[in-house]
């Protein structure tokens, strides 16, 4: 009998193609979406997406979303204060397991297995391992669509920021650059693909600057940004 597993839903790829992994696994079946939202913008944490998107992707995924509020500024204790309600909220849903769509980072896993250990949740990890320079090209194959939402400066130049996730934008990325963005290089907005009913059209909007990273405004195709 396949576990019933909650996806952590960044907004971005690799949680979109966890998704679509989890869903080709019969170990699993993939019941919901829980994501963390920048309650002073409405925005995805990190990724900045707004929530109309937010909302748009889960949608199209036919999953239930479950957000996460956090402040701003979010110290760690704020934030793992926030998680343990959500993990005690999810108890009660006869969820199993948690899936992450992590790809390589020890301490990241790390630290995720350790907030569910003292939990009835098993922790999930569907790309853990795959090559990056593979795994990005096999998503773009598969028929994901995503556009750069957010690039660190100090590792990336900004005019990557509101590109699209696709070949090109790998031939362009320099020596050094992991091509999922993996050490914090970029991060991304999923809007296509087979983890998807339909597509979300969207457009590329201002470019700014905040918090020493840099943030293209992914909105909806047709709005002003």
């Amino acid at each position: 009998m396949a576990i019933p597993t909650m996806l952590s839903w960044s907004s971005g790829k690799d949680s979109a193609w966890a998704l679509h992994v989890l869903r080709n696994d019969p170990r699993y079946e993939a019941v919901g979406l829980f994501t963390t939202v920048n309650a002073a913008f409405d925005r995805v944490t990190m990724h900045a997406t707004r929530r109309q998107l937010l909302d748009a992707q889960a949608d199209a995924t036919g999953l239930p979303l479950h957000v996460i509020d956090l402040p701003w500024p979010c110290p760690n204790e704020a934030y793992e204060k926030a998680m343990a309600g959500f993990l005690e909220r999810a108890a009660a849903l006869d969820i199993e397991a948690m899936a992450f769509g992590d790809l390589f980072l020890e301490d990241i896993r790390a630290y995720r297995e350790t907030m569910l250990r003292d939990t009835a949740f098993t922790p999930v990890f569907p790309l853990w391992g795959l090559p990056t320079d593979t795994l990005a090209r096999d998503m773009i194959a598969g028929g994901l669509e995503a556009r750069i939402s957010c690039i660190d400066p100090a590792q990336l130049s900004a005019e990557f920021a509101g590109r699209r996730f696709d070949d090109g934008f790998l031939a362009d990325l320099p020596d050094g650059v992991d091509p999922c963005g993996e050490n914090g290089e970029f991060h991304s907005f999923a809007h296509g693909g087979p983890m998807f009913a339909a597509p979300i059209a969207v457009a590329s909007g201002k470019v700014v600057e905040r918090d020493n990273f840099v943030f293209a405004d992914i909105v909806p195709a047709g709005t002003a940004a």
